[in-house]
């Protein structure tokens, strides 16, 4: 069981889906890629959207990258603080964007491919 396995299953449907809002609010895979991007750390998100090993990720580049007040509701929706949060998201974001990346290609037809993952998450 990987860590984001282990952390949605701790936290249950509210990190389930503040994983989804999160990245819904950010346009996607495709819009959060570009963020990183943006940030410097296309390699980063790169390596989490190719198919080899996920490049790691600090709590303080996800904040820079994010900005307070994402990371501030992913936190109010778990009922942990944002500091929390930015680690909690360190380890989660790489995982997700791999999943719903796979044979390293972006999904299509919008949002479809974050539905599908948070509700495979729901189903464990």
């Amino acid at each position: 069981m990987g860590l984001m396995d282990s952390v949605l299953n701790g936290l249950g449907d509210q990190a389930a889906g503040g994983l989804g809002d999160l990245l819904q609010s950010q346009g996607g895979v495709a819009g959060l890629a570009e963020r990183f991007g943006g940030a410097g750390l296309a390699d980063t998100v790169q390596s989490w959207i190719g198919t080899g090993a996920n490049a790691n990720i600090s709590p303080e580049q996800i904040a820079q990258v994010l900005g307070s007040g994402p990371i501030a509701d992913f936190a109010a929706r778990l009922g942990i603080s944002s500091e929390q949060a930015s680690e909690t998201l360190a380890g989660l974001l790489p995982e997700a964007i791999d999943r719903l990346t796979p044979g390293g290609r972006l999904p299509g037809g919008g949002d479809g491919g974050i539905a599908d993952l948070i509700g495979g998450f729901l189903r464990r």
